[in-house]
């Protein structure tokens, strides 16, 4: 089958629902339940999300805590009204007017935080990756076992209506049979922040040194990790890798370089890269299969079908490109849908989860399994050995 028409009999098939996509949100909230909110840790991650939550009419931003006082005001200041200030997350979490918290604390505080919160009788929304090491991840699976209130984890790509719909259209065959993942995530810098005073260094950059951070693997890679998990329903055999601190010579310990490859049932292989050297397609996410490959970006998915058409072009696919498109350009077939920015999307629905009691798409199940598997990562980086997913795991869930 040439390509031309191996690609018109898939627009009528499974790449042709995108065009029946519902729209961004396919519920509505009830305008007169307001959440209050409180933000637990206000730097580049959390105060960054503060003026999206002034967006959201379903939340009352009432408190910002950080433990560092020009990330508090800074944090503050980004606020559309006047909020509390904390120093101690404790006390944030001691205000009973105070109904949900989001933290996005450094990766080593997550568990011990986001159970405390859920002991406050708190819904917590926690920035990725959800949990540091096993052991926090248990006791974060755990305690939530025995709490009605709505978790959800911060891998917002699980709320992208873009993302969602590719996974389902995977699921439904658009690229056959996968065999491989490749993904990336290039910057070109040092990942640093300036530090106004050399005692606030291991505050500040956290995410170089080991004791608070996972690096890549945990601060960007988990982020990809997550979607391979979620498209095919599953979580990695093995893990092997390797990486290191071989361009950034600046005293961090957390690598500046990681190439990782995770093996999935039936022999899928999915491979992670991360650089600080170059930036060359910065992010990106490819699935293969034996009928075809869908990219993505941020906010952008292409199809690539299989085929040996010379000519390579192919015309008009209804509900998929709305022109020619030239193959020679190395251009695919745009999945055009509607969708909001993901972390808009994420947080929207995290309202809409805690108003509608319903159990959020990145929940803790989904989370503590990307989780996992981002340790697994680490372990074969710093241990130099393949990995393998412990039985033991399993019984977190039972």
């Amino acid at each position: 089958m040439n390509r031309r028409k191996f690609v018109s009999s898939t627009s009528k098939g499974v790449l042709g629902t995108i065009a029946a996509l519902s729209p961004i949100n396919s519920f509505s909230l009830n305008k007169n339940e307001i959440i209050n909110l409180g933000v637990i840790g206000t730097g580049d991650r959390g105060g960054g999300l503060i003026p999206l939550i002034n967006k959201i009419s379903q939340f009352n931003l009432m408190a910002c805590c950080d433990v560092l006082p020009f990330r508090l005001e800074n944090g503050i200041a980004r606020a559309d009204k006047k909020v509390i200030g904390y120093s101690d997350y404790r006390g944030l979490l001691d205000n009973k007017e105070i109904d949900a918290v989001l933290v996005a604390t450094p990766f080593n505080t997550h568990s011990a935080i986001e159970i405390d919160a859920i002991d406050a009788n708190k819904h917590v929304y926690g920035e990725k990756t959800m949990a540091k090491g096993y052991e926090g991840i248990k006791n974060l699976i755990l305690k939530k076992r025995d709490c009605s209130k709505i978790f959800q984890v911060g891998h917002q790509y699980h709320s992208s209506r873009l993302y969602s719909h590719v996974v389902d259209i995977i699921k439904n065959g658009a690229v056959g049979n996968i065999t491989a993942f490749e993904c990336q995530w290039n910057r070109n810098g040092d990942w640093r922040r300036p530090v106004v005073d050399t005692k606030l260094e291991r505050i500040v950059n956290w995410r170089m040194y080991k004791e608070y951070s996972g690096g890549l693997v945990a601060e960007l890679c988990s982020h990809q990790i997550d979607f391979v998990n979620w498209v095919l329903d599953s979580v990695p055999e093995q893990v092997t890798g390797s990486g290191g601190v071989d361009y950034w010579k600046d005293g961090r310990e957390t690598f500046d370089n990681i190439h990782l490859i995770y093996t999935y049932p039936q022999g899928v292989k999915a491979k992670f890269t991360c650089l600080t050297s170059n930036s060359m397609n910065d992010y990106q996410i490819k699935v293969l299969g034996d009928k075809g490959t869908i990219i993505l970006d941020y906010d952008k998915a292409w199809f690539y079908p299989e085929g040996n058409s010379d000519k390579k072009e192919i015309g008009e696919v209804d509900g998929v490109a709305g022109a020619t498109v030239q193959w020679a350009k190395g251009k695919g077939i745009p999945i055009n849908i509607e969708h909001a920015n993901s972390s808009v999307q994420a947080l929207t629905d995290f309202a809409n989860s805690i108003i509608e009691n319903k159990t959020p798409e990145s929940d803790i199940i989904s989370g503590s399994k990307a989780a996992i598997s981002v340790q697994m990562g680490l372990d074969a980086l710093h241990e130099n050995k393949i990995v393998k997913w412990k039985d033991e795991f399993e019984k977190y869930y039972n």
